[in-house]
């Protein structure tokens, strides 16, 4: 019996498990917790995972989500995993790569959570920082290119924004200066939740006149 050496388990076999099996992997020892940390392992990880076994399609109810394995290139899907939401009364702001961002409607806290794994990390804190309200903020999630997941909250409070980046890394949270036209600060504009492309975000900025702005 040929041993295999840590590197060759960790290169040619966790870079092709789900990410739940990874994260308990992680706890097996600190060699194996810094070499699944590597940029390159999470790189190399990521670019498997997209392959058509491992994809996941999400049927979204009111009380719950039914999750489907999905062969892209057909676009047949197999039997479904039926998930209960982690709280009650929630609304879907935003989701990026599997994570859902979640609005508790009678907190107004704001969580993501992995309707795959279960695990979910409220973003909100005693400070106020990352409390949600529904018709005057909005979110956008991202990707850097440190490959760390981000969510940027926008927030219009006394006709000024106040706006954040939240790190999931690093779980912390920053403010940035923030540019806009003076105007979409008015109440009577409402903002679309952020849409991912090409690195950018975009939000849809509509006034109660219809008249519609991209920023």
């Amino acid at each position: 019996m040929v041993d295999l050496s840590v590197e060759i388990i960790v290169s040619e076999i966790l870079t092709r498990v789900p990410a739940k099996v990874v994260g308990r992997s992680k706890c097996v020892c600190k060699e194996w917790c810094a070499l699944l940390s590597t940029q390159e392992f999470l790189r190399v990880h990521a670019n498997r995972s997209l392959n058509s076994s491992n994809q996941r399609i999400l049927f979204v109810g009111d009380h719950s989500i039914s999750v489907h394995p999905i062969n892209v290139q057909s676009g047949v899907y197999g039997p479904s995993t039926i998930v209960s939401f982690p709280f009650n009364d929630i609304s879907i702001h935003s989701h990026l790569n599997g994570l859902l961002c979640l609005h508790l409607n009678n907190t107004s806290e704001l969580l993501l959570w992995n309707p795959i794994t279960r695990a979910y990390k409220h973003l909100s804190k005693p400070d106020c920082h990352g409390f949600f309200e529904h018709n005057s903020d909005t979110i956008g999630l991202y990707m850097d290119a440190y490959d760390d997941y981000k969510v940027l909250h926008v927030k219009c409070r006394c006709r000024a924004f106040v706006v954040s980046i939240y790190s999931r890394k690093i779980d912390s949270r920053r403010n940035i200066h923030f540019i806009t036209e003076p105007e979409y600060v008015n109440p009577t504009f409402s903002w679309s939740t952020g849409t991912l492309c090409c690195d950018t975000l975009y939000f849809t900025v509509a006034s109660a006149m219809l008249e519609i702005k991209m920023w």
